[in-house]
């Protein structure tokens, strides 16, 4: 039998459903909103209806966006010749806190992972090669993560985009991060970091 009333539970439940938040760190969240002044409430409900109703994928790079194109990609002093491959949106986000990367993106949406029934058809792929088709871009950074589903998906794309012709096609360094300690470094992180070195 449930310690907290039916309305209480349900609001609990609700927040069981987001990733990552345990029982207890829902119910300290239910509390929280039950606890805050009925603006806020309003406040916290309205932004979250706003958001599902406003927000959209940008028809280009399938970032999300409230605009169509997004803002990186609607920018006319960013280089639409180079093309950062990521699976993620929330990889866009932090590509751009580098403030390093100048050109557009494109967020497959996914990796492949046949284990997870992932294949190249579920993810944005085809898109992806329609871009390519248009014939503007020189360069494709696949930034995909160093993990096994991420590493497949950038062979994957790096065998599609090779026989285009006209197309560099380059991998993101993975290697230790800044300060790390070797001796603390797995083999294959030591091995990309090997593999990713450059001349000083």
């Amino acid at each position: 039998m449930s310690l907290y009333s039916p309305s209480i539970e349900k609001l609990i439940e609700s927040f069981e459903r987001l990733p990552s938040i345990g029982h207890k760190t829902a119910a300290r969240l239910a509390f929280y909103i039950l606890n805050s002044s009925e603006e806020e409430t309003n406040e916290f409900i309205t932004s979250i209806v706003n958001a599902k109703k406003n927000l959209k994928y940008c028809s280009k790079c399938f970032n999300i966006s409230d605009t169509d194109p997004c803002t990186i990609c609607g920018n006319p002093k960013r280089d639409s010749s180079l093309i950062c491959v990521v699976e993620d949106v929330r990889d866009v986000i932090a590509m751009e806190k580098t403030h390093e990367f100048k050109g557009v993106y494109h967020v497959l949406h996914g990796s492949i992972s046949p284990m997870n029934g992932v294949g190249p058809d579920d993810i944005k792929i085809k898109e992806l090669l329609t871009r390519l088709m248009e014939g503007q871009v020189k360069e494709v950074i696949l930034a995909t993560n160093p993990r096994v589903e991420g590493e497949a998906t950038a062979m994957y794309l790096s065998k599609l985009i090779k026989p285009l012709g006209g197309i560099t096609v380059t991998r993101i360094a993975h290697g230790i991060p800044v300060g790390g300690d070797l001796e603390y470094t797995d083999e294959i992180t030591l091995t990309k970091a090997l593999e990713g070195r450059r001349e000083l």
